[in-house]
């Protein structure tokens, strides 16, 4: 079948970024261009300060803090910003201070596509009545309309896309019922109808009832002092329901303290896996058997513990290929000691690779939370953006960014990068994003009980790059093709990229999948694998620009397809 194809081109612009000296940091080599952000925050009017709902940090729903989301709802073609924010809450916020209640709620700003954005939190109905802390954005009824789901304490939200600037919460109708300590959610088709299902990420079952020490600002409880909760999977009834499957896929583990969600095909085989970052316990890897069922191995691929075999108190996981050898690597965000740096050097199970970086030495100086892994400088080799802060107090710390040296290192540049790098913030969600449509990543940022920070990426330009957007057609409408592989290659190099946006911590990103290409003014070829299965492949790409490519997708209601499973006995988890 011939597929549509449709180029946007977007002008990039290079600037000047300003630079803050800071001492001790191993800096890039001389002969590569810096990489630079310059905070345009108040320029682009973007006028949003975190809160945690209460006027002192004294529990865990507090200090987890909340994230970003990043999505086109009126598709106009740039990239708007939503944020979730704490409210003042019967539970977890000090009865005896309710100065902040009723007066917090969720922003959505839209992008005017000029360089500013304006608040339109009203207008489209997004602002919520939970305390909001993760979100993720998908098209679940493929209506063209991208849709809105807010991760909560207390019952989550999803907003339906009306087309029309409004939203509708349609959760309860949704079949998202139900009380949890949710984080994060990653929006994937696991089993390839069409329609586009919810993978939830749930911490713990807080009570500030009966916190086991008692709630105080000086040392409050940790994770392990409360009950943990499974994680969920939400299977999309094409009808605009969805049904929990978490049990029969084998995702159920009641125990869990996940702190970040995602998915990837970290093993090339054409299947999504799902990882979950859990806090001072294993993380989970959930692999797709050949009964079209999960099966949990993080012990087996290494992905469990921390560098010594332990418990570690692991945040967000982002995910790219950091040495170009054609496999995914994980980077996993650390509250008490160095973040993990995980490769698969042999293609077998995943490898600590953090002190070979040279990541080790500066990540144990940092409680880390959110991380981002882009191509700031368009070399073609993605480099790292890690936000910290302190966990239990308001204590700021400098946010790093890590360049790629190309030979397995990666070198410390936070001094020159910019201004933001020398301030101390209590850092928690993040996302990249190309807000200005100049092919550039840029960074948004979200700070614990401060305002949020828009980084415009002012790397002097020397090198091509290009934007990768596949998108399915329906019948009903055309929507981001959420699972899709890109393989761009280009000055030598194999660039391999899944289209799943949520990344790092509580956050998601720029959903368009955009690759640096050096010098090269081309991409040799850009092959994409669907969904679905097809492939594709487009020759001798031209460089600095969007390019859009559509497929058409057929779609498989649920209900048939669960009862075909029933009738073969596969609604019970067989052994692998």
């Amino acid at each position: 079948m011939k597929k549509a194809t449709r180029t946007i081109i977007a002008i990039g612009a290079a600037l000047a970024g300003a630079v803050h000296a800071l001492t001790g940091i191993e800096t890039a080599p001389a002969e590569t261009e810096q990489i630079r952000f310059a905070d345009k925050t108040q320029d682009s009017r973007l006028e949003f300060r975190q809160s945690y709902g209460d006027t002192r940090l004294d529990n865990i729903v507090e200090a987890t803090g909340s994230g970003v989301c990043v999505f086109d709802y009126n598709n106009d073609g740039f990239l708007d910003l939503y944020f979730p924010n704490g409210k003042w809450t019967e539970g977890v916020s000090d009865a005896r201070d309710s100065r902040l209640r009723g007066k917090l709620r969720n922003h959505l700003f839209r992008n005017n596509g000029d360089g500013t954005f304006t608040d339109v939190t009203s207008e489209a109905g997004v602002g919520g009545n939970q305390y909001s802390i993760g979100c993720a954005a998908g098209d679940y009824d493929n209506d063209g309309n991208v849709d809105l789901l807010v991760l909560n304490y207390g019952h989550n939200e999803l907003f339906h896309n009306n087309g029309n600037g409004k939203f509708t919460e349609v959760a309860a109708s949704a079949g998202l019922s139900g009380e949890h300590f949710s984080v994060s959610a990653v929006w994937l088709d696991f089993d390839g109808d069409g329609y586009l299902d919810i993978f939830i990420g749930n911490y713990v079952k807080y009570n500030r009832a009966n916190a086991p020490f008692g709630d105080s600002a000086a040392d409050f409880p940790g994770p392990l002092s409360y009950q943990g909760d499974s994680n969920l999977l939400l299977h999309n009834n094409g009808n605009g329901t969805f049904s929990d499957v978490t049990r029969e896929m084998g995702v159920w583990k009641p125990d869990g303290r996940s702190m970040g969600v995602t998915a990837s095909d970290f093993d090339n085989d054409g299947k999504l896996e799902l990882l979950s970052a859990n806090d001072s316990m294993a993380n989970y890897y959930f692999q797709m058997n050949r009964h079209g069922q999960y099966d949990e191995r993080a012990l087996e691929m290494n992905l469990a513990y921390g560098e010594n075999g332990e418990n570690v108190a692991h945040m967000g996981a982002a995910v790219g290929d950091l040495n170009r050898d054609g496999l995914l690597d994980i980077f996993i965000t650390n509250l008490r000691d160095s973040s993990v740096l995980l490769q698969r050097p042999n293609g077998g199970s995943f490898e600590m690779s953090t002190d070979g970086a040279g990541l080790g030495a500066t990540r144990g100086q940092y409680s880390a939370w959110s991380s981002a892994l882009f191509d700031f400088d368009h070399d073609g080799w993605l480099d790292i953006f890690v936000s910290n802060g302190g966990a239990q107090h308001e204590y700021g710390q400098q946010s790093t960014i890590y360049r790629n040296r190309h030979d397995a290192r990666f070198a410390n540049i936070s001094r020159t990068a910019g201004p933001y790098f020398a301030q101390r913030h209590v850092g928690r969600g993040g996302a990249g994003l190309d807000f200005d449509n100049d092919g550039r990543t840029d960074l948004v940022l979200v700070n614990l009980n401060d305002e949020a920070r828009l980084l415009r990426n002012e790397t002097r330009e020397v090198n091509h790059w290009i934007t990768v957007i596949p998108r399915l057609r329906f019948p009903t409408g055309t929507r981001d093709a959420f699972g899709a592989r890109v393989i761009v290659v280009a000055n030598g190099l194999r660039m391999v990229e899944d289209m799943i946006p949520t990344r790092g911590y509580l956050s998601a990103q720029d959903p368009r999948l955009n690759f640096g290409l050096g010098k090269s003014n081309h991409a040799d070829r850009i092959d994409i694998r669907w969904p679905d299965g097809q492939q594709e492949s487009h020759l001798d790409v031209a460089a600095d620009r969007f390019v859009v490519y559509t497929h058409e997708q057929q779609t498989r209601p649920l209900p048939s397809q669960r009862q075909e499973r029933a009738k073969h006995g596969r609604l019970t988890r067989p052994d692998r």
